[in-house]
């Protein structure tokens, strides 16, 4: 971590902290979290939106060998509670807004650090100031901490674990093992080349941290010496200012960012300076082509794509020219990665057939699942795993994605994937962001439905929308039924919570796919 003490600094709001006092702080409440009885191999459980103090806690957590663990801070108190006992916290810090809802649900060994929720968080989120002061009684982080010295002990190799729901059953913790020296090297290499990382370059975290991809990248850019700006809750025009107003070099985001940005008003985004940009990569769902597309007419070639998971690491890597030479592909595998699709018989399929995906990066660190070794078994063929996600390979070695198995539709006996229907609703003048999904069918044993959340200002038809998909797909993939919803659940970085639209349909209903 010496990296992290050289220049850079954190932003959130109008409060800024450089590197080197994140990482004194830090060191501080390493020592006091030792006190409390975290060392190497205890969790330490970090409940809160994107704010300094979550990389505090983060890096405190690095310092002692133990394991932060970022918890979803939409969960209810139940959900919270299994989380923390789940993974053995034995220390937990967390928003004041947060903690309040759940503290007579935490496990009652637990030690409770807490952080008033700042006023640029509250903004975001509509928070009444009451909400954000500190709960009776909790022990505020920053004046517990400054009770510490400085923690000088020796650093080990240590790593996060991040709790990912899948599709069914509840959140499993994706714990891996420490890095040797030869396998972090090997994972810097590969992230500097997939993320932009390199030293004094500026980033601003649109997603929530308690996501892989957008905690692993803050704390890369704090090794890096870089400089990390927090967007609390993303919002396109904001993001846009941001960038100017930082300079910003290096950014991650996911499709559905691009989906907003590029339906901003023209004038609206021509009216930023984004020519620092110097690197944008993607990642956690399929991309429609004509919005990447649309992304590199914009800002140039500078558009990038990754394909992996919490479980697999980065699996593949596709540039803009590769991208506008094959469109909806997500690149070939890096370098090391073996990569297969397999059939339902477990055999590897021709170039061209769709299969699930499998794969490995023997470079990589393996994972396991926090106190589940056979639910890992169970993703697990001949070596490689599997995220559930469908696709093929074409003769050259390039992945193209077509959904994950659980939201793959079967009417009539027909593979239908809704990935493919939601990149072309999507680009109607009148929807905003729809998602599509199979429904019981006494005939056909499923059938699409399409939701749709309109533009703004605009009343779509649902006749002129399947009259739309009608031109551009085949009959089968075209939703009997479109329904209109205000808004769509989904989370901060803009990804629909499609299992919430969906179950309430499959109640009592058994579905086998």
């Amino acid at each position: 971590m010496a990296g992290a003490a050289m220049g850079g600094e954190i932003i959130s709001g109008e409060r800024k902290l450089s590197l080197e006092a994140l990482m004194l702080r830090a060191a501080r409440a390493a020592r006091g979290l030792e006190s409390l009885g975290v060392g190497p191999g205890d969790t330490l459980a970090i409940l809160m939106r994107n704010d300094i103090e979550f990389e505090e806690a983060s890096f405190a957590a690095r310092m002692l060998s133990a394991i932060a663990v970022p918890v979803n801070w939409h969960f209810k108190a139940e959900e919270v509670r299994y989380i923390l006992e789940d993974s053995g916290a034995k220390a937990l810090v967390a928003h004041a807004d947060l903690l309040e809802p759940c503290r007579a649900a935490l496990p009652g060994n637990l030690a409770v650090l807490a952080v008033p929720t700042p006023p640029e968080i509250a903004e975001a989120y509509g928070l009444d100031p009451a909400q954000c002061r500190l709960p009776h009684g909790a022990v505020e982080w920053s004046g517990w901490l400054e009770g510490f010295d400085p923690w000088r002990g020796e650093r080990k190799p240590s790593t996060a674990m991040i709790y990912t729901s899948g599709t069914t059953g509840r959140p499993k913790g994706v714990r891996r093992e420490a890095s040797t020296p030869e396998q972090e090297a090997h994972l810097m290499g590969r992230v500097g080349l997939v993320f932009g990382i390199r030293p004094g370059m500026r980033t601003v975290i649109p997603a929530p941290l308690y996501h892989s991809a957008p905690n692993a990248y803050a704390a890369l850019t704090a090794l890096a010496g870089g400089t990390i700006v927090l967007q609390h809750r993303f919002d396109p025009e904001e993001f846009l200012a941001l960038v100017e107003r930082h300079a910003i070099t290096s950014v991650q985001m996911v499709p559905t960012m691009f989906v907003r940005l590029l339906k901003l008003p023209e004038a609206a985004r021509a009216r930023y300076d984004l020519s620092s940009l110097e690197h944008i990569v993607h990642a956690a769902a399929p991309c429609p082509p004509e919005v990447k597309e649309a992304m590199i007419q914009w800002l140039g070639p500078i558009v990038n794509e990754y394909y992996g998971s919490t479980e697999a690491g980065i699996v593949t890597y596709c540039t803009s020219p590769e991208t506008l030479e094959r469109p909806g592909t997500v690149g070939r595998a890096a370098e090391g990665v073996i990569l297969k699709i397999l059939g339902e018989d477990g055999e590897a399929l021709k170039a061209g057939e769709i299969g699930e995906i499998y794969m490995i990066d023997p470079a990589h660190t393996q994972f396991t699942y926090h106190g589940n070794e056979a639910k890992r078994r169970e993703i697990e063929r001949d070596g490689l795993v599997t995220n559930g996600d469908l696709g093929y390979l074409d003769a050259d070695g390039y992945l193209f994605l077509r959904d994950r198995r659980s939201d793959m539709v079967i009417s009539g006996g027909v593979n239908i994937y809704p990935a493919e229907i939601e990149a072309v609703l999507v680009r109607h003048p009148a929807v905003a962001d729809c998602a599509v999904f199979g429904i019981p069918d006494e005939h056909y044993g499923e059938a699409l439905l399409g939701v749709v959340q309109p533009a703004p200002g605009v009343t779509p038809d649902a006749g002129e929308l399947t009259a739309y998909l009608a031109e551009r797909l085949a009959d089968y993939k075209v939703p009997r039924r479109i329904e209109f919803r205000g808004d769509l659940p989904r989370e901060d970085t803009g990804k629909i919570f499609k299992r919430r639209l969906r179950d309430p349909y499959w109640e009592n209903v058994s579905r086998n796919i």
